[in-house]
């Protein structure tokens, strides 16, 4: 791997010496130029990245659904425990709903979790070789998506065994995956270039990450917590690509429409409307491109911090 980033090494014009000349500039050499020019170093550290993941492991790919498996049993704990207080049921729509927004934040903790410290944790390569340093945190990102790429693949040949059926609705998986990775790999690129200059970031970031499934409709729907909450829930740029998969997936329903439900308590909830997606569609897009600026930007100086 180093002689391949030896061998890949950029022509004169695009040193990490060349001045900026523009925002534009900048994220043409970020996504085109250099990105591309490296594409088999990214394959080559997301393969090394997987592989240590599942070398001489015991459970194997089992573990890609470990931890999905695990927010769905702890949130049908959850779900049962308040059913019991209030008298009701738990339906199998709802942990099927838990199940599926399970997987994409297992992803966006295990990515975070592996980016933030992936400059860090590559500092020989960060301080003697050049390559464009945004591969690390994008590698380990990748990395994440083979395991949620399997758990996928199980959920979605379990549910309807269980009983969910699927419609046209569902082809929404499509740009909600690439809208949740493209928000995951921003805050990745972000995060891995904090956490250079100040290493107390990771622990922040395992703070934010323990307690954040509290913050992001994971165990709940949005409509349990009322009008006013349901709103308040919809704010974390997440919260609307989660339950726009649980909508989609499970009950059917096609995303440029909204969708008013009864409040757990009496009222109307207004649980979907396409400005939520919108509103996600700008945080992923916008943060992704923003990320990598800073990203890029800051790159020059990370020598002087290894």
């Amino acid at each position: 791997m180093t002689d391949l980033a030896l061998n890949a090494a950029p022509s004169p014009s695009t040193t990490l010496d060349e001045p900026r000349r523009s925002l534009i500039g900048d994220l043409r050499v970020i996504a085109v130029n250099e990105i591309w020019r490296y594409r088999e170093l990214l394959y080559q550290l997301t393969l090394r990245d997987v592989r240590i993941r599942y070398k001489q492991a015991v459970m194997g790919f089992a573990w890609a659904v470990l931890m999905p498996g695990l927010i769905v049993a702890a949130g049908t704990l959850v779900r049962f425990a308040m059913a019991y207080m209030s008298g009701g049921n738990v339906a199998i729509a709802e942990i099927a709903g838990m199940a599926v927004k399970a997987l994409p934040w297992a992803f966006f903790v295990g990515a975070i979790g592996f980016a933030t410290n992936s400059l860090t944790g590559n500092l020989p390569l960060v301080s003697k070789i050049y390559f464009p340093r945004e591969v690390l945190p994008l590698s380990a990102t990748l990395a994440q998506s083979f395991d949620s790429t399997i758990g996928a693949l199980t959920v979605a040949i379990a549910l309807p065994v269980i009983g969910i059926h699927y419609t046209l609705a569902a082809l929404w998986v499509i740009p909600l995956a690439a809208l949740i990775f493209l928000f995951t790999a921003g805050a990745a690129l972000f995060l891995g270039c904090a956490n250079l200059f100040f290493r107390d970031v990771k622990y922040i970031v395992q703070v934010l990450l323990t307690f954040g499934i509290f913050f992001t409709p994971v165990f709940f729907e949005v409509r349990m917590f009322g009008p006013l909450g349901a709103r308040l829930m919809m704010l974390n740029p997440l919260a609307p690509l989660l339950e726009g998969l649980r909508l989609s997936v499970v009950q059917g329903h096609n995303l440029l429409h909204p969708l008013l439900q009864p409040a757990t308590h009496g009222g109307i909830v207004l649980a979907w409307s396409p400005w939520y997606l919108a509103y996600s569609a700008a945080w992923a897009v916008l943060g992704f491109l923003a990320s990598a600026l800073v990203f890029h930007r800051a790159e020059a100086v990370f020598a002087e911090y290894v």
